[in-house]
């Protein structure tokens, strides 16, 4: 006789992922030093790790967290458009947004090759790449919905991206000062490479107003190029497997329609703030799942790779674009 499996209570999974987002977001607001670098996306997938991993997770929360996941990580994207307008980044010029291309083509591309030559997974190389290329945490749930890898390896993508990340928020004000670099082509610099909105608002700023507002417009310019990102992704991946049954994203096109809506400059700014929060909640909300879904004995046998592609794949967006931002400035 079949033993019967554990009843499924999709409340117990959806009432866990919304404590944890509830607890990432009092976490952010105590301003504790070097936490408060962290979003609370990135906080919520760590709490959900951490617990994960010492208190464990009830397997009748499973389909919960399942729940947890789809839905609101979608809506999140899509409600991300609202704080992009085309105007803001057609304010940065031809040259700016060339940089901004190429950070995104040349590094994702680049990183899927180095990712092949260091033997890790094209799933787990795709999901760095697009974390590294376009905008951090976002950018890898969004490329996980073509991608499909498991939870174990979108933690993997998030913490190599957070890691590095973090360490670039401390290390480019050092190295900017340093070059001769003006306020404008240093925002531009750690708009284009930077990989967590948080991240680059903090380096941004702490050479002044001038290059933080530069590097805020610059990282949204990366972030309204998640859409065709992902697109293109689902269409090669479907081309490659030489099948139709690759899903769509249909949500990036909710993504577009909004950037398209908040471009008409009709919205309240207070609602486009309120939408700002939202977002963060539907997606620390998704993240928190992952994180509680996330076994630390199958991250760790992902090994040394998958870290080094990160470092490399950081490295190499950081030097280009340094490069590129040096030239545009003259």
């Amino acid at each position: 006789m079949i033993a019967p499996s554990a009843p499924t209570r999709p409340w117990i999974g959806l009432l866990l992922a919304a404590a944890i987002t509830a607890l990432s977001f009092l976490i952010k607001g105590l301003q504790v030093p070097l936490i408060a670098s962290l979003s609370p996306l990135m906080l919520a997938v760590l709490i959900g790790m951490a617990l994960r991993n010492t208190l464990g997770r009830p397997e009748s929360a499973r389909s919960g967290l399942a729940l947890a996941v789809r839905a609101p990580l979608r809506l999140g994207i899509v409600l991300l458009g609202l704080q992009v307008t085309l105007a803001e980044i057609l304010h940065i010029g031809a040259g700016g947004l060339a940089l901004l291309l190429f950070a995104l083509v040349a590094t994702f591309v680049v990183t899927r090759w180095l990712g092949r030559r260091l033997g890790v997974s094209d799933g787990l190389a795709s999901l760095i790449a697009a974390g590294t290329s376009v905008c951090g945490a976002s950018a890898i749930v969004a490329a996980n919905t073509v991608v499909g890898e498991d939870d174990e390896a979108v933690a993997y993508a998030l913490a190599t991206v957070t890691l590095f990340g973090t360490l670039a928020m401390f290390l480019y004000p050092l190295i900017g000062a340093l070059l001769p670099l003006g306020d404008p082509a240093y925002g531009l610099w750690i708009g284009a490479s930077v990989h967590e909105v948080a991240q680059v608002v903090a380096a941004g700023f702490a050479h002044g107003q001038t290059s933080g507002e530069a590097a805020t417009v610059a990282k949204l310019g990366r972030v309204l190029l998640l859409a065709p990102l992902v697109i293109f992704m689902a269409r090669s991946r479907a081309a490659g497997e030489r099948q139709a049954s690759v899903p769509i994203p249909w949500f990036v096109f909710g993504f577009i329609a909004l950037v398209l809506v908040a471009s008409t400059g009709w919205l309240d700014p207070a609602l486009r703030s309120t939408a700002a929060l939202v977002t963060q909640v539907l997606l620390a909300f998704a993240l928190a799942a992952v994180g509680l879904e996330t076994d630390f004995k199958r991250l760790l046998a992902q090994g040394w790779r998958p870290l080094a592609l990160g470092a490399l794949a950081t490295l190499f967006i950081g030097a280009s674009t340094l490069v590129l931002a040096l030239l545009w400035q003259w």
